[in-house]
């Protein structure tokens, strides 16, 4: 029996990772739940999964239905000897130093938050086993995880994209397009910031920085290919020039159960099994950098490193949002995000210039957004 807590478990990962604890109360046993201001639906896990630590946004702490449980601050509840995982479901990056705290004591994440490997890598280098103590949930590097898993003649791992949901749209069109169309993601149900970054190719950017540093390989040892399916959702290259993909249903609840379960896996009826006949056919193309602007863009500053993809993660996240709310265009996240690149004055990376340096980059890119 695993002990867990999940940072986040009102969102759309943290909700589908108390899923399978759901699937798997045997196995699984909530101790601890961090949400920020939805109460309701936290009074609601609470009452369900009657956890031993609860915390939230303090405006709202007395909100709470504690029942049997105790309102704890978020560093002792990681800090408790009875927790065996860490759940990280927020986003960007809320849950920092929370992450920082619970690697720097031993225990280990599933992380979902591929912000905090982008923006803090030189501050997670300095942590003994901070590399070893973190498993993956996105569905890309759990599957690299996976096909690398007891593997040592890794050459290059190859990174999935579904293409977004304006894939089929010819990119002379980008301009007018509406939140509502980005949203309608094809393959995949995420939240909304996720399937705008997907839109944008960002959140590959993000997943080729994340994958550099958690399985240490050079830059040019990752590439990204485009599969409309969404079933193959990463590939690792041999020495020998054999390969091994991981397939699966685009389903989240995958690599989250793979996380929580590790190293065992076991039957869940949750997700239907992938039936390729019925599939058909798998595809495959090269990235086209004229129609995804924002992934050669976000790439190039995470090989710059000191406190560029920190300052890239901030603006995206602000881009994003903007876009969201009608203030730009769907084309200008990828113009605005080159002025804030090229704007910057990169820094080193320490544990007390992160939050500054991302609150410098949301006050540059909301000043270019308003001009």
């Amino acid at each position: 029996m695993k002990n867990i807590i999940i940072l986040g478990s009102t969102g759309s990962v943290g909700i589908q990772a108390l899923d399978i604890v759901r699937y798997f109360p045997k196995d699984l046993n909530i101790v601890g739940l961090v949400a920020d201001k939805n109460i309701d639906l936290l009074n609601k896990q609470i009452s369900e999964f009657r956890p031993d630590f609860i915390n939230c946004h303090q405006s709202l702490i007395s909100k709470l239905e504690l029942q049997e449980a105790v309102q704890t601050p978020n560093y002792e509840m990681i800090s408790s000897p009875s927790v065996d995982l860490i759940v990280v479901a927020t986003p960007s990056l809320y849950s920092l130093k929370d992450t920082l705290d619970a690697l720097n004591i031993g225990k280990t994440i599933a992380l979902a938050s591929k912000e905090i490997i982008v923006s803090a890598q030189s501050l997670l280098d300095k942590i003994e086993n901070g590399r070893t103590n973190i498993l993956p949930v996105d569905s890309e590097p759990s599957a690299i995880w996976q096909c690398i898993e007891q593997e040592s003649t890794v050459e290059k791992i190859i990174i999935t994209a579904s293409g977004g949901s304006l894939r089929n749209i010819p990119s002379k069109l980008y301009e007018s397009v509406t939140p509502k169309q980005v949203l309608n993601h094809p393959t995949w149900s995420m939240g909304n910031k996720i399937t705008i970054d997907s839109a944008t190719f960002a959140n590959k950017a993000f997943e080729v920085i994340e994958s550099k540093w958690l399985f240490d390989l050079a830059y040019e040892k990752i590439s990204v290919l485009v599969h409309p399916q969404s079933i193959v959702h990463s590939i690792v290259e041999f020495t020998d020039g054999s390969l091994k993909a991981q397939l699966a249903s685009p389903d989240m609840r995958l690599p989250i159960q793979y996380a929580l379960l590790f190293p065992e896996r076991k039957p869940n009826n949750l997700v239907a099994p992938l039936n390729l006949a019925a599939i058909g056919k798998l595809e495959f193309q090269s990235v086209d950098n004229n129609k995804y602007p924002c992934f050669e863009l976000i790439v190039e500053a995470g090989k710059l490193g000191k406190s560029y993809p920190a300052t890239v993660c901030a603006a995206d996240n602000i881009l994003v949002n903007a876009f969201l709310e009608g203030k730009i265009k769907f084309t200008d996240i990828a113009k605005i995000l080159d002025r804030v690149i090229n704007g910057h004055k990169p820094s080193l990376i320490t544990t007390e210039s992160i939050i500054e340096i991302t609150q410098e980059s949301q006050i540059k890119t909301i000043e270019l957004i308003t001009n």
